[in-house]
């Protein structure tokens, strides 16, 4: 009995790794969260009934930056807190993203002092940054679904 007996009629599929492993990766995205001011509350938001990020594959929020490869920093980073996000960073593993949602993640907002980091991209790359003061849970998914496409485009070449 070969392969053509026992697919019938069905075919067969053929995909690309890059396709698959990349689909797995935008559909199993696990967060772990830094709530750090007012747009740790819109991404909270994100996550109740009405926007559902679940859809997405991001049920789960992990506590622990092992079992996480996306970060969210939502809000202001002092310059006390900056050493504990990096460090957090620097523990998850391969491959990982950074989403800086809100002005003061992204740029320091109205706090332009020496006690908040003026955007997260002085201690962690960046993928994606998502404007507003502090932003709705629609620009959070928005901001999501850049960064799932942005995966969906890598190469094998990026992976190393």
């Amino acid at each position: 009995m070969g392969i053509e007996q026992k697919l019938g009629t069905m075919g067969i599929v053929t995909y690309r790794l890059e396709d698959l492993v990349n689909w797995g990766r935008t559909n199993a995205m696990w967060p772990i969260l830094f709530g750090l001011a007012c747009c740790a509350i819109e991404m909270m938001g994100s996550q109740a009934s009405n926007y559902d990020a679940s859809r997405f594959g991001m049920e789960l929020n992990r506590p622990s930056p092992r079992q996480s490869d996306l970060v969210i920093v939502s809000g202001r980073v002092s310059r006390k807190m900056a050493p504990v996000v990096r460090r957090l960073y620097d523990q998850m593993a391969a491959p990982k993203w950074v989403i800086a949602m809100g002005d003061c993640a992204s740029c320091g907002g109205i706090f332009n002092n020496y006690a908040i980091v003026q955007g997260v991209d002085e201690i962690l790359p960046v993928d994606v940054y998502v404007a507003g003061c502090p932003p709705r849970p629609e620009a959070l998914i928005n901001g999501i679904l850049t960064l799932h496409e942005r995966i969906r485009g890598e190469k094998l070449k990026d992976w190393a």
